[in-house]
């Protein structure tokens, strides 16, 4: 199961109006890269796959193909806002190790 805190719903449903995207539903997903092995990628999805595991959380719906759900499971998706800096962080149970940068990760 994933969760998406409240802060993070308001953020994705903000910028699906502000781009004029039309839907809330993202895809997320693990993609090889980074100095540790693996990066997170949310981009808005237009269409999932019958393979795709399907979340609705609070007017969101998650997408993740069933390779990145094996890593994904449990993680926890915020928006977050530094002085400076902000974006979506993820919170996840299955890491094992991070870069130094915390822009990739292992497990």
């Amino acid at each position: 199961m994933i969760h998406i805190t409240d802060k993070a719903v308001v953020k994705i449903k903000e910028i699906s109006e502000a781009e004029g995207i039309g839907h809330c539903r993202v895809r997320l997903r693990v993609i090889g890269g980074g100095c540790s092995g693996f990066t997170y990628d949310l981009y808005y999805e237009e269409v999932p796959t019958d393979t795709d595991e399907v979340e609705d959380i609070n007017g969101v719906t998650v997408v993740i193909d069933p390779l990145s759900y094996q890593y994904l499971d449990g993680v926890e998706i915020d928006y977050v806002e530094k002085s400076m800096s902000e974006g979506f962080t993820f919170n996840n149970p299955n890491v094992s190790g991070s870069c130094g940068c915390g822009s990739s990760f292992s497990v």
